[in-house]
């Protein structure tokens, strides 16, 4: 990169994809002790999609990449580096981003996984960033892909009704024409391990092995003290994304479009109103989705591009969190390819 300005990172796509398997409230009445009504006044969900037997996490993503390629008329050996946010890897090694890559035909790729729970497409975009920048990658997928469903206590109302599948993808390209407040602008990211405890797995890693005396199933699945990490999420959305603009001399009034984690209903509108953006700027697709972790806030946004609520040139804010804890913030303008 030597005698020329370095590539502002642009992005330039996104695309996502869902298991056609629908759960809805009514069907989670007859399998734990809960009701339609309960579920929707406390998260805003009313159905979410779930993978099928033979479909793992890869499967997801590969279906979501495959969608992004064919969007923005890229072909896969182009790909430089795939990177995939998930909690739900198919495998503890081999990477999942590696089976993706290979199955997509992006041969010419280096691929990795990452894991900051609910962050990680934020993180996954911010390492794409910096990989282009740097001048190390010219063009970067970011996949968030999670099955969700494969580790959730069925018995656990409390959890069981919030999570789902599904995979979301973006693509992060160089420019090299590039001006100041184009393309991707910054990030806030963060995470306070004190608090690893109110939202975790308890088991299944090195600490207490699957097969460790007094391992139950439930230790192997999502536990969560609800309204800690409620504090911690309507506080920690807030005070990232008022960081993050305040850093790039913005204010919320130039924000065109918020894609938050779908964790939440209430969360959501209590970003929304902190931060004093209204309704109509604010992406929600939790109803018809749940939680779907690394994969929420790209299909949210992908969900928001299909539909014609983005345009070119746009500034989209996002922000997520999660387990670990982990928090991210990005801002970044739409800059879809002609």
């Amino acid at each position: 990169m030597t005698g020329r300005t370095r590539p502002r990172a642009r992005l330039t796509g996104v695309a996502s994809y869902v298991p056609e398997r629908v759960l809805t409230n009514a069907e989670l009445e007859k399998m734990v002790d809960t009701t339609d009504e309960w579920i929707r006044e406390r998260t805003g969900i009313s159905e979410r999609h779930i993978a099928a037997d033979d479909q793992a996490t890869s499967d997801l993503a590969l279906a979501a990449a495959q969608a992004l390629l064919r969007s923005t008329r890229t072909s896969a050996a182009d790909i430089d580096l795939l990177i995939i946010a998930t909690t739900t890897p198919d495998h503890i090694f081999p990477p999942t981003a590696t089976l993706v890559a290979d199955q997509l035909g992006a041969t010419s790729a280096a691929a990795l996984d990452i894991n900051a729970v609910c962050s990680g497409f934020v993180y996954g975009l911010a390492h794409a960033t910096g990989m282009v920048e740097s001048g190390l990658a010219r063009k970067v997928m970011v996949i968030g892909a999670e099955t969700l469903s494969r580790i959730v206590d069925w018995n656990d109302r409390s959890t069981c009704v919030l999570f789902a599948d599904g995979a979301g993808a973006a693509l992060i390209e160089a420019d090299d024409e590039g001006e100041p407040g184009s393309g991707v602008i910054g990030f806030e990211l963060g995470a306070d391990g004190s608090g690893k405890d109110i939202l975790c797995i308890p088991a299944g890693g090195s600490r207490r092995p699957a097969r460790s005396e007094g391992v139950e199933p439930a230790d192997l699945c999502i536990q969560m003290a609800g309204r800690e990490v409620f504090r911690f999420a309507t506080r920690i959305m807030v005070e990232s994304a008022t960081r993050l603009l305040q850093e790039a001399g913005l204010t919320t009034d130039d924000v065109d479009l918020l894609v938050a984690h779908q964790a939440n209903m209430r969360i959501l509108q209590h970003a929304a109103e902190k931060l004093e953006i209204p309704p109509d700027k604010v992406v929600i697709n939790i109803d018809r989705f749940g939680n779907t972790s690394s994969a929420s806030i790209p299909i949210a946004l992908a969900e928001a591009v299909e539909r014609g609520n983005v345009s070119p040139g746009d500034l989209l804010l996002m922000v997520g969190f999660g387990a670990g804890l982990t928090w991210g913030a990005a801002l970044v303008r739409w800059e879809p390819r002609a």
